[in-house]
């Protein structure tokens, strides 16, 4: 089936803006894709979010080189969590595609809802500290398989929960830096979204006429994105962070009226 060039242009077009927001957010830019496809090409929540995936694995690789330039990521543990990831990632796609796309899609915004909740708590304490809580600490090695687990696990589900759960976890339960941990978050997602995007196109989820071209776009914006975000104060940044998960979460449940 041939393919109109607009088109074409068009979906690489979108692939480069939501490049951008993936770079600047650590996120790959699906947590922005998924409703703008549904929006757009009208894609059940699974097609949304095994087609994102395609745009998803080559951006993520491209933020980590970028972030690592930046703030040197610690690839032990990446690699000693990615382990636990990729089984939880494949076990869980191959259960998410047998979910209701409509139950999957309110999960995951209310899910979306819960992560900004917790972001903007953490941060209106961290500007009333009262305690002197907010030094760096070491991240035991007990935490790593409990932490790829429940990364592999919203990977798998959400396609992007992956990075959702780690950013938090890092910053919150580790006092680091927000791009250190956005850095962190990509790497562990390398691994995951490319055993996601296997599970999904295993189930016939994945629109690649769509995908190819929003990855192409990605990749050519992604860059300027992970540079932009160094360039932000941090408190800034994970207020943005958060208003985008609201108005992500916002945005699919006004869909499904």
């Amino acid at each position: 089936m041939s393919i109109a060039l607009p088109t074409v242009l068009f979906n690489t077009a979108l692939g480069a803006g939501l490049g951008f927001a993936g770079g600047l957010l650590g996120i790959g830019g699906g947590l922005i894709a998924i409703p703008m496809l549904a929006w757009l090409y009208g894609m059940d929540q699974h097609l949304a979010q095994g087609t994102a995936l395609v745009m998803i694995a080559p951006n993520v690789l491209i933020g980590v080189f970028r972030y690592h330039q930046k703030h040197r990521i610690d690839l032990r543990a990446v690699a000693g969590i990615s382990v636990f990831s990729m089984i939880a990632a494949y076990v869980s796609g191959r259960l998410a595609s047998g979910i209701d796309a409509g139950a999957l899609r309110v999960a995951f915004a209310l899910f979306l809802v819960a992560l900004a909740l917790y972001f903007g708590f953490d941060l209106l304490r961290r500007r009333h500290p009262g305690k002197a809580h907010d030094a760096p600490r070491r991240m035991p090695n007990a935490a790593l398989p409990m932490l790829g687990i429940a990364s592999g696990a919203m990977s798998g589900i959400f396609t992007i929960g992956g990075g959702l759960v780690v950013v938090p976890a890092l910053v919150g339960l580790f006092r680091m830096e927000q791009t250190r941990a956005q850095g962190t978050a990509l790497a562990l997602v390398v691994p995951s979204s490319l055993i996601a995007l296997f599970a999904y196109a295993q189930g016939q989820h994945v629109a690649w006429d769509v995908g190819l071209p929003m990855a192409v776009g990605g990749i050519a914006s992604v860059s300027a994105g992970v540079a932009l975000a160094h360039r932000f104060p941090p408190a800034r940044l994970r207020l943005l962070f958060c208003a985008v998960l609201l108005g992500t979460a916002a945005t699919m449940l006004a869909a499904m009226r």
